[in-house]
């Protein structure tokens, strides 16, 4: 990762001059805590989107008993298959699609932290849209929209499940972190041309192919993404995951559901297609770098103060603990 980032970090030095502050991404998205650079909650975007735009979604204090916690999900009508996942933290941490009582009762037990109990949203497709709006401006535009390819395999009538992973390059090196999942059956024979999703979510890291669909950008998407985001008080930067019925659908904001929206922290996840050049991402990096300080800039204007030092180190250590508390680090 450091690889990708590390040429164009001197660009984002620039921009800091130019702002005055290494912090100047806190103000691009000022209703979400550090702008959305690290460690906001998830839960408190969520307050921020209209509820027809997400799936039913609750917030689990690690203190709650499990009998509140099944009282939350009779009350917000969430039944299993559900996602589980931290109110704060990234690229796939703890996210776990969660079949059974017994499966939550273990993820609750072993959490130590707050999370989400989510819906799963079986649209057959996940995307991410990237959306940057100028505060001064109407409306904005999308500036990078991925397909998220999710890890599968596909049955050959002879090899397991097991086998076909091995075979499979991607697949295989997730292989341990799959070997830990009890709901793959290791040993099944699938049919020839049958597939099979081994990761139910769109997270590179956990094996996912992202695919550069910038061709799909027209009007229509846009019109669509300027309404869902203007309603998003202070939201001006950041990038939409989420799971659509269709391409025609997500153009016209019809059977979208969105999972998360992430904010500066955010990368165009479509530099990651495997077609994509090393130096046009850098290209694109830098783009998203100059509107995030555009952003941050105009925001600046009407009185939003950036973050302090201060409070960059103190949220850090809030971080630092709430994953210790995790037993991530």
């Amino acid at each position: 990762m450091w690889v990708v980032y590390f040429p164009v970090s001197f660009y984002y030095a620039y921009l800091s001059v130019r702002a005055r502050s290494l912090f100047f991404f806190s103000a691009s998205n000022p209703t979400i805590e550090t702008g959305g650079m690290f460690f906001e909650s998830k839960w408190k975007i969520f307050q921020l989107i209209p509820t027809e735009y997400f799936p039913p979604t609750i917030f689990i204090d690690e203190s709650e008993s499990f009998d509140l916690i099944e009282q939350k999900m009779k009350n917000a009508s969430i039944s299993f298959p559900v996602i589980a996942k931290p109110d704060r933290g990234e690229r796939g941490w703890m996210v776990k699609k969660i079949n059974s009582i017994s499966e939550l009762e273990a993820y609750h037990r072993t959490a130590k932290i707050s999370f989400l109990i989510q819906s799963y949203i079986n649209y057959p497709l996940e995307f991410s849209i990237f959306y940057y709006r100028n505060p001064n401006s109407e409306n904005g535009i999308i500036s990078s929209v991925t397909f998220k390819k999710l890890l599968t395999v596909t049955g050959d009538g002879i090899s397991t499940v097991d086998e076909l992973i091995k075979k499979n390059n991607r697949a295989f090196l997730q292989y341990k972190k799959l070997k830990q999942n009890k709901q793959i059956d290791f040993d099944c024979i699938l049919k020839h041309g049958e597939a099979e999703v081994l990761v139910p979510y769109g997270n590179h890291v956990r094996g996912a192919m992202f695919l550069d669909y910038n061709h799909i950008i027209d009007k229509n998407l846009i019109e669509t993404f300027n309404s869902i985001s203007k309603k998003i008080k202070g939201f001006y930067f950041g990038r939409f995951d989420l799971r659509c019925s269709s391409i025609e659908d997500l153009k016209q904001g019809k059977n979208i559901s969105i999972l998360e929206l992430n904010g500066a922290g955010a990368e165009p996840a479509h530099i990651y297609d495997p077609g994509f050049s090393f130096f046009k991402a850098q290209l694109v990096l830098a783009k998203h770098y100059k509107m995030m300080f555009q952003a941050a800039s105009e925001n600046k204007k009407r009185g939003i103060e950036y973050m302090t030092y201060q409070l960059y180190r103190n949220t850090k250590k809030s971080e630092k603990e709430y994953k210790q508390k995790a037993s991530l680090i």
